[in-house]
């Protein structure tokens, strides 16, 4: 399983998150495989270590895979989580109040942002 944070807008305008995973479904060679999903782009970017983004949207629902670094995001209610190298944020808060975040290892952030086509059978489990 790979960990997964979905974030969203909430009726009320704010960003939320719920924990989760990447679902799985049995794959060739005795490996497991996600749904396979189209997308639009793939982007690379890297903030330095210290790093943080003050309150804003993610400009489009999104995969974001960190590579390396360790932030917490904080969301307007004080409602923070972390996000670790191998991590997958499903970013779909694309209005509302944001979130922000911050670079709290001494590693610079990569990551790949993926986005996907609308509507997309996102891979995402809550967990329970």
């Amino acid at each position: 399983m790979i960990r997964c944070v979905r974030m969203w807008t909430g009726e009320d305008g704010n960003s939320v998150f719920e924990e989760g995973t990447i679902e799985f479904k049995e794959g060739a060679r005795g490996d497991h495989a996600s749904l396979s999903l189209p997308v639009t782009h793939l982007s690379f970017q890297e903030t330095t270590a210290g790093g943080s983004y003050d309150w804003h949207q993610d400009p489009e629902p999104r995969y974001v895979i960190t590579l390396s670094g360790t932030l917490e995001f904080e969301m307007k209610n004080g409602a923070t989580f972390i996000i670790n190298p191998g991590d997958i944020l499903l970013a779909q808060d694309n209005s509302g109040s944001g979130h922000k975040w911050r670079l709290i290892s001494d590693e610079p952030w990569r990551r790949a942002y993926v986005v996907y086509q609308e509507p997309a059978g996102v891979s995402f489990k809550a967990n329970k």
